[in-house]
């Protein structure tokens, strides 16, 4: 919890009464993360406009938040006054992304900072992950407003990687492990990526719903492949210099990779398939399926990639019974499997940081 009130010296009533609200957003934000809000589901719908889903009003209440925060941020960036805080101001969050978040059976490690552009990159980092959920929660329903949602949480994670974070470093102790993973500017590059590949996973199931050729759906997928090895290239850089990043991300990433690859030259096949090359279609097949086999994931997604494996070996049985059968085409060995192209078609939204412009009168200790 932290009571911005007591941070600074206010000198005047308004801006005492500016820093109880920002207290009061952030305890919001702060409960309903924690689970620990005694507000009851029918007045938080109430009080969010009538937004019923959790993650919405986790979302709507982060909104609030943040304009007041910026502002407070930029007051205190120009009145010089960011190091010079009360001794009490020690600012405390746990991190997701930590390897220490897996195995610690006494309860969350806590990262500390007494400095003003760690919250604001931790609840921004937070604001990214919230928008994702809430991209992934209207999935089933609204594509383009999924599609949407993804592209504006990687332009969240853009601003930080290139905007907040930087000069956090050199604030930082200069112990790696003293700093949650998400301060780290590199990661939120991995996260902007990852969003990135989402909006174009959604694209693509837009295109499906057109009947889009197959050739084209090949291209977006291996896209959504291109996304996810620069993710995957930026975080063994990454992991190699700082070892306290959760193993779950990578294998989260490699796992959508291998997902998308298989079902890409799936699409390949069929189109092979179409233009009278269906020994190359069964070759694709093939070299999918074995690449797929040697990176099957655990739980949670192990169910999703096998239902995935095993489609496609279905297409693989039917190609080659139609081919020994009627086609009798020759199957190419494996280094004349033709390459697959990609296309990247999705961009990030920029994130234009929200700041209601009030004055704030406040002093160092």
């Amino acid at each position: 919890m932290i009571l911005f009130e007591d941070l600074f010296i206010t000198r005047d009533f308004a801006t005492l009464e500016q820093l109880k609200e920002l207290s009061s957003k952030r305890r919001a934000i702060e409960e309903s993360i924690n689970n620990t809000s005694l507000v009851t589901e029918a007045i938080a719908k109430e009080m969010y406009g009538g937004k019923v889903s959790r993650i919405e009003q986790d979302l709507h209440k982060i909104q609030q938040y943040l304009p007041l925060l910026e502002n407070l941020f930029h007051h205190n960036s120009k009145n010089g006054i960011a190091a010079r805080w009360s001794p009490s101001s020690i600012i405390r969050w746990s991190s997701a992304l930590s390897s220490s978040h897996l195995y610690n059976l006494m309860g969350p490690r806590f990262f500390q900072l007494d400095n003003l552009r760690f919250e604001l990159g931790m609840i921004l980092f937070l604001y990214g992950a919230i928008s994702r959920e809430r991209a992934l929660e209207v999935l089933s329903t609204d594509l383009v407003q999924s599609a949407t949602m993804f592209r504006q949480a990687a332009g969240v994670y853009h601003h930080l990687a290139h905007n907040v974070l930087p000069p956090l470093q050199a604030l930082s102790p200069s112990s790696s492990s003293e700093k949650p993973p998400e301060t780290f500017p590199t990661l939120s590059i991995i996260m902007s990526l990852i969003c990135l590949a989402d909006a174009q996973a959604v694209t693509i199931k837009k295109a499906e719903e057109k009947d889009t050729s197959s050739s084209l759906l090949s291209k977006l997928h291996h896209g959504v492949t291109l996304f996810l090895g620069e993710a995957i290239d930026h975080l063994s850089t990454v992991s190699m210099q700082r070892k306290e990043i959760s193993p779950q991300l990578m294998e989260f990433i490699a796992s959508c990779k291998s997902l998308h690859d298989l079902k890409g030259k799936q699409y390949l096949a069929e189109t092979l398939k179409t233009s009278g090359e269906i020994g190359f279609a069964i070759a694709v097949l093939r070299s999918g399926l074995i690449t797929a086999k040697k990176n099957i994931p655990r739980d949670p997604w192990k169910c999703i990639y096998q239902r995935q494996i095993d489609e496609t070996a279905e297409v693989l049985r039917k190609y080659s019974h139609e081919n020994d059968f009627v086609w009798r085409d020759k199957i190419p060995s494996g280094d004349q499997v033709p390459f697959i192209e990609g296309n990247k078609i999705v961009k990030f939204i920029p994130y234009n940081p929200p700041r209601w412009e009030r004055d704030l009168a406040i002093e160092s200790y």
